[in-house]
């Protein structure tokens, strides 16, 4: 169909694992676009879990993120920092560090576009 493509996120076409079995995200490919589907389980840190994938001293990806569940802490480089929770959407820059808070699986859609996230 012209203009119009569909995919699921229960089908992606990479999965790609944090350290320590802490969670994974799925990448599916849609109109031209990475879209990442990510579950970060508790204890999942970016600085312990992605770090030693990205080789960088904090995140540089861009996140245009949707939180469908659980929380999530960010921390940027400038010490500026906020708390994402389910039916959030926020926008942040390269240069950070995340974590997971609390007991419950934070899941979220990241339209990004960072197509390299946590990719081996």
């Amino acid at each position: 169909m012209a203009g119009l493509e569909i995919k699921s996120v229960s089908s992606p076409e990479d999965t790609r694992p944090f350290t320590d079995d802490k969670g994974k995200v799925g990448v599916v490919g849609v109109g031209g676009h990475p879209v990442l589907y990510g579950t970060f389980e508790p204890g999942w840190r970016w600085s312990e879990h992605v770090k030693p994938i990205a080789g960088t001293d904090s995140c540089q990806a861009t996140h245009l993120f949707y939180c469908l569940s659980g929380r999530m802490h960010v921390v940027m480089n400038d010490g500026s920092e906020g708390e994402i929770g389910p039916g959030d959407v926020v926008s942040i820059d390269p240069g950070h560090d995340a974590w997971v808070v609390g007991d419950e699986p934070c899941v979220s859609v990241d339209f990004g576009g960072y197509a390299q996230y946590a990719k081996q």
